[in-house]
């Protein structure tokens, strides 16, 4: 051809059919073997990312209900009750197990205005059965003082090594949330 830009097979040194075929099975082969590689080593990483967005995610839910409670004891001028539940529909009296729990108004009929459950297997626990939120929008213990008490989000995992959240409420309404590691690794208080 005069003046064209081809260039012709044999000029890159090869015949026209070994420039049209593509990738070999070994070389398939070998590409998928690297591939598995690489997910085989980053797996344990984004095990720990998903654990993590988990652990912050339950803590979370537990602090909007807690500010549920409070905006609504301060709206409704009365008494927000934040509690354990086994059943869904009561109060539990006992400390221990926070696997359920409910915002209600305590009343004759109490008015359930939230009921939580956390996926599995998310454990959370404290030292406290219920927080009341009275109309001032503070949370105070049995004798009238302000509440101080710590709620422990976990997930029995050692990947992230990080497998605590502790939701943190002192001044009877100011909350923080913070990770941390429990002492046995994997495991849950």
């Amino acid at each position: 051809m005069l003046g064209g830009n081809t260039v012709s097979a044999r000029a890159v040194g090869g015949s026209p059919a070994s420039l049209a075929a593509g990738f070999t099975l070994v070389e398939l082969l070998i590409a998928m073997a690297v591939f598995a590689i690489v997910v085989a080593m980053a797996m344990p990483s984004l095990t720990s990312v998903v654990n993590n967005n988990r652990l912050t995610t339950q803590a979370n839910s537990l602090i909007a209900d807690f500010q549920l409670a409070r905006s609504e004891a301060v709206r409704r001028n009365r008494t927000v009750r934040l509690c354990r539940t086994t059943d869904g529909a009561t109060c539990a009296s006992a400390v221990g197990d926070w696997s359920r729990w409910l915002v209600v108004v305590p009343a004759a009929t109490p008015e359930i205005l939230r009921d939580f459950t956390p996926k599995a297997p998310m454990e959370v626990t404290s030292d406290v059965a219920n927080v009341d939120f009275r109309s001032d929008g503070l949370a105070r213990n049995s004798t009238g003082g302000l509440l101080a008490t710590n709620f422990t989000v976990c997930i029995p995992t050692a990947l992230p090594p990080q497998n605590t959240r502790t939701v943190s409420m002192v001044g009877g309404s100011r909350l923080n949330a913070v990770a941390g590691a429990h002492s046995t690794p994997g495991s849950c208080p």
